[in-house]
């Protein structure tokens, strides 16, 4: 009895042998799969414990002493913990004070803290037009950001385009992104009076309703653990 083939092939003709082809095109796929799962794996692990749990909720928030970007005194961050600390600095960063610098130290003395680290790139700095807005609603909590791996020549002609008063320090050398292990732009942290770290930080912008839901949650904690606007 003659075989019939495929539709158009002689006949007689063995229909083609796909099963070759497709196991080897199923091997590419699960490979590919499998190479995307750990990519992303790694990905979530590296932003999880660096991004997200570096500064945990409950810890104190590193001290730092930063330029502004406008009429700051040249030089680096001072991020020292205590006198004569290395590289870190020669005197404390929470000792630093001045109207030209930015301590991060002095503002959650005052009350909450909503501190932004940003790049000049992409649509990052449209997080510093967020926090002015949102500094007009919430006068009672300290709203600053701090440019990283930027020089304050470019970081002052951003801060004068945009007209902000919203006080924007320097970090040149990248000190904070290092110590606040930053992953992404901006990279934003809330922060109770007294300088505990209130939750996750987010590392994305947010919608501008979203972030303000954020600060209005600051706030209401803040209060709730004693705190009086006027009484860090």
């Amino acid at each position: 009895m003659s075989r019939s083939g495929l539709p158009g092939s002689p006949a007689g003709a063995d229909p083609p042998d796909m099963g070759i082809a497709g196991a080897r095109y199923g091997r590419y796929v699960v490979i590919l799969a499998a190479i995307l799962l750990v990519a992303f794996t790694v990905h979530v692990a590296l932003t999880s414990h660096r991004g997200t749990t570096s500064i945990r909720p409950g810890t104190r928030i590193p001290a730092f002493a930063a330029p502004y970007a406008l009429g700051g005194p040249p030089g680096e961050v001072d991020i020292a913990t205590h006198a004569n600390d290395g590289q870190a600095g020669k005197v404390p960063a929470c000792s630093e004070r001045g109207t030209a610098i930015l301590n991060i130290c002095e503002l959650y003395e005052r009350g909450p803290v909503v501190l932004a680290l940003f790049f000049d790139a992409g649509s990052c700095t449209g997080i510093l037009d967020d926090l002015q807005q949102l500094a007009q609603s919430f006068p009672q909590v300290s709203f600053a950001a701090v440019a990283v791996k930027e020089q304050a020549a470019s970081v002052a002609r951003e801060v004068r385009s945009k007209h902000l008063t919203l006080p924007v320090g320097v970090d040149a050398e990248g000190r904070l992104g290092e110590l606040y292990a930053m992953v992404s732009c901006p990279q934003i942290t809330f922060v109770y009076p007294g300088g505990v770290v209130q939750s996750a930080a987010l590392l994305t912008r947010p919608p501008l309703e979203t972030l303000r839901a954020r600060v209005g949650e600051l706030v209401a904690a803040s209060r709730a653990r004693g705190w009086r606007p006027g009484h860090a």
